[in-house]
């Protein structure tokens, strides 16, 4: 069971959620987002909540709220997560301890709580199913991008190729009309007729 949440939901902009145990903690670690940060309450026993970002959105675009005054909370993006088989279920550690960031949290905010609570909807969705969705669809973008890049280079390389061969067109018809000193001198014309064969 998930557990999720609308933190602005007016705006539609952030949806947090969170396992109901460390079991499902487990799945939301093996299966998070990019756009995912993590959080959990510093030294102490509590869930592990998830915030997903709008694209192009960053860690420092994050609202804050708690339910317990005096605590460090800690956060860092999903991708500096680190599970290995000797960590007990639920258990994570950090690729890199400088992507942790740890807010103190003097004051509970009972309005952001309550609004929260009253956007809360149960769910047990397929993670896996949800992830492999999201990288399909990724895939297929990154593989429409290539297909475009392909297209403007051969349309860039065909548009070079009739440049050149209009270059060499125009230095053929000039090079018909260009006549040769021995031809000028062969017909025996007159400078006024040479100049009159020009104009």
């Amino acid at each position: 069971m998930v557990f999720y949440f609308k933190a602005r939901p007016e705006a539609g902009d952030y949806t947090i959620f969170m396992g109901l145990d460390k079991y499902e903690n487990e799945e939301l670690i093996k299966y998070g987002f990019p756009e995912d940060i993590w959080f959990h309450v510093d030294k102490m026993s509590s869930a592990h909540v998830y915030l997903r970002l709008p694209k192009g959105q960053t860690i420092d675009d994050i609202p804050e709220g708690n339910k317990v005054n005096n605590v460090d909370v800690v956060y860092t993006p999903w991708q500096n997560l680190k599970k290995t088989a000797s960590m007990d279920v639920g258990q994570v550690g950090f690729h890199s301890s400088k992507m942790v960031r740890t807010a103190r949290v003097e004051k509970r905010i009972n309005e952001i709580l309550n609004r929260l609570n009253r956007t809360k909807v149960e769910r047990t969705p397929d993670l896996k199913a949800e992830r492999e969705a999201v990288n399909a669809v990724e895939r297929a973008e990154r593989k429409q991008q290539l297909r475009e890049k392909k297209r403007r280079e051969e349309l860039e390389r065909m548009e070079k190729e009739r440049h050149a061969e209009l270059r060499s067109y125009k230095n053929l018809m000039v090079a018909e009309k260009m006549t040769s000193n021995k031809d000028i001198a062969a017909k025996n014309k007159t400078l006024q007729e040479l100049e009159e064969d020009f104009m």
